[in-house]
């Protein structure tokens, strides 16, 4: 390698920053549990109740180059007599994302960064049900990359489907 290669590697390596990620802040953007039934409803017995979950994920960039990414989780609890729990929480985190081409930008918004965001999100959702009297509700993990595409792939029917009409 000559002295004029090794002096243009450094430079074409400083001028492609590495793909990074940075959680600069997190928190909790909004929560709502709702006990309807208490406290008739936490006496033990009757059935398991069924539990229908909901996940969002939004992402949207900020005049100062940074992302805000909210990860929106839903769960409801019902049983034959009526509901059990409802439990929603928006959490949101602060991204520093450098190095990562435009083209990979929204998987890593709506993928990589809700990865980051999930077990503080399950921890509060575990904690909240808890504090409600109910066992800790502890989500299972989720897919975020299957969400994603499934969501890319719902959005892109509706597209052609507007298209044709």
């Amino acid at each position: 390698m000559s002295d004029a290669d090794s002096q243009i590697a450094p430079a074409e390596a400083a001028a492609a920053p590495e793909p990074g990620i940075r959680i600069l802040a997190q928190f909790v953007r909004d929560l709502s549990f709702e006990n309807p039934r208490a406290p008739d409803v936490l006496r033990s017995g009757g059935p398991q109740p069924q539990i229908d979950m909901g996940v969002e994920m939004n992402a949207r960039g900020r005049d100062d180059g940074l992302f805000e990414v909210d990860l929106r989780l839903s769960a409801r609890a019902v049983r034959e007599d009526g509901p059990v729990f409802m439990v929603e929480l928006v959490y949101g985190g602060l991204f520093a994302i450098d190095g990562v081409p435009s083209d990979s930008l929204e998987p890593v918004l709506l993928v990589e960064c809700p990865r980051f965001l999930f077990p503080f999100a399950r921890r509060i959702i575990a904690d909240v049900t808890a504090d409600g009297s109910f066992p800790p509700f502890m989500l299972d993990p989720i897919d975020f990359s299957a969400v994603y595409m499934a969501r890319k792939a719902e959005a892109e029917g509706m597209g052609e489907a507007q298209g044709t009409a």
